[in-house]
This record gives C-alpha cells, structure tokens and sequence, in this order.
C-alpha cells in the first residue's frame, strides 16, 4: 500500500529505522522490531499498527498528527495506543483530544503517560526505556532504548543448575539485570541534551538533530532556541562511540545538499562511515534536493 507521507529507513543489525524529519514541517520515527516509534507530528498509514510512541515536546511539527493517529486505531478497530510524553504537557494534550472529539464526532481513546527526566520505563521483559533531560523552548526530553538481559551474578558462577534452582527457591535473586543502550532519541535539543546522559554516545544507533551547519549560522541564537549546530557535534566527535548517528531536522532554510557537503569535507574521518544524515524528502524552498541516502 502506497505511503500518504514521506518515509525513509535504513536497517542497522536486527533494527529498521523508518521516519521522515524536517525542521518546522514534519518528524516521525518507527523501529518496527521494538515496537515503538518517536514523535507524532506525521502519520503514515503504515505506522498506524504500531501501538507505542515516544514524543519528545508539543510543538506542531512534533506531534500535530496526534489526533489523526488515534482517531486511525480506534477506526480500524485496533486498541488504544500508548503515548509518552513530557508530564508538563499532557494536560493541554487531552484538551486538545477532547476538543477534536467534539469536531470529529468520535471518541479519542488512547493512553497518555507524563515522563520526567530520571523515569526508568519496563515497556517489556527485554527492553526499557529511559527519560533524559533536553533543553528546547518548551518542555522536552529524550529517550534511551535499552536491551535488558538476565545475567547470573558473579558469585553464582560455577554452581551446578541444581544448586542455582535451590538458591532461587529459597528466595535468593541469582541474576542481575544487563543493560546495552539500542537507541537514543534527542529530539530538539541545544547542547546540553547531547550531555545529559553518558549512555547516549554509547547506544548502537543515536538519533539526532542537525538543525543548522553553516559557519554563518549564529550559534548563541540556535542554542537559544533549543538547536544544535554542526560545530556542537565537531566539538565532541571523540565520545561518539554510536554504531550509526542519524542527523535530521534540517532547517528548511538550508539546502540539503550543501549539507551533505559540508559534513564530508568537517566530518572527523572516524565518524564520517557511522554518520548518516537523513534525506529530507522535500525540494529545500525550489533548491536542487539531494539524492538517496548515503552513509559518508
């Protein structure tokens, strides 16, 4: 079935990273393997079996498509979804939902759950989800994905598995959690977001903003705004320890391809085959758009 909006994807390992982001008009992300997706500010009709999301801030661009999401489930008969988002929001949020249930004649059921930054979230046995504290204009955060594996604790090792069921019966706990981080999300962040948590340079893929790139681009503005400029990301290229960095949210000012060009002649040659920067998928305001996806 033909898609209603832009959507891109890229495969890292046992993961499929879809979505589309452009500053001001659009961000929406899905990894169908995790069941998840982040931001709502589009819906692709594709997107719409997938039950959880993870917004990061309640600007338009963010998370407008919010309405037509539930209002898609509960159409097609499917269960009301699950959306995670800053706690400072979710109250204008339901107001929102309520007053498009009085236009479109139709219930909006759906599960909206505040975050704060330091929450840890069991989404299942394999996988949880950490808040993290971002710096926009309006309340925000972002999310760490993690793998959580059962390890049995050092001081078990050896025993025989006789002797590992007796210590569980009696009620002692055998194993410990181990967590990798899969997955970090910024969302719209200046430089503290990048900061605020270790595990972010560590997660197999981070997802994050690029907003701006030129030299021309005046940095204490954009950071003032709650942006991240190239320079930001130059200044720390050694704690990047991603398999993949995804670079998105260009400024529709900017030209993509002029972007793409500028990464390859600033990029540190050791994150320029890790760094992807996501395709845009629209002509940058009658400027000739780049080609597919390219890994640098």
């Amino acid at each position: 079935m033909p898609e209603n909006l832009p959507l891109h994807s890229v495969r890292h390992k046992a993961m499929t990273i879809e979505g589309y982001s452009r500053a001001a008009v659009q961000s929406y992300w899905r990894i169908p393997e995790l069941k998840l997706g982040f931001e709502v500010g589009g819906s692709p009709w594709s997107f719409m079996g997938t039950k959880t999301f993870f917004a990061t801030h309640a600007h338009l661009d963010h998370l407008a498509a919010l309405p037509v999401y539930v209002a898609r489930r509960r159409m097609m008969k499917m269960e009301p979804p699950a959306i995670y988002l800053p706690e400072a929001v979710v109250d204008n949020v339901w107001k929102m939902l309520k007053a498009w249930e009085k236009l479109d004649r139709g219930r909006m059921e759906c599960e909206l759950i505040g975050v704060r930054p330091g929450d840890m979230i069991n989404l299942t046995r394999e996988h949880r989800v950490s808040v993290f504290a971002t710096k926009h204009t309006v309340p925000s955060v972002g999310y760490i994905i993690y793998d959580c594996r059962k390890k049995l604790k050092p001081e078990f090792q050896g025993l025989t598995g006789d002797q590992i069921r007796d210590l569980r019966l009696s009620g002692t706990e055998v194993a410990s959690e181990n967590l990798t981080p899969l997955v970090a999300f910024t969302g719209d962040t200046a430089p503290p977001g990048l900061d605020a948590d270790p595990n972010l340079y560590k997660a197999q893929v981070l997802i994050t903003e690029m907003t701006f790139f030129r030299p021309d681009h005046r940095k204490e503005k954009i950071h003032k705004f709650g942006h991240l400029h190239l320079d930001d990301l130059l200044e720390r290229a050694d704690r990047f320890e991603n398999e993949l960095i995804i670079l998105a949210h260009l400024s529709t000012r900017t030209n993509e391809m002029e972007a793409r060009r500028r990464l390859e002649q600033r990029l540190p040659e050791a994150m320029k085959s890790r760094t992807l920067l996501w395709r845009s998928g629209i002509s940058d305001l009658g400027l000739e758009e780049s080609g597919g996806d390219e890994l640098f």
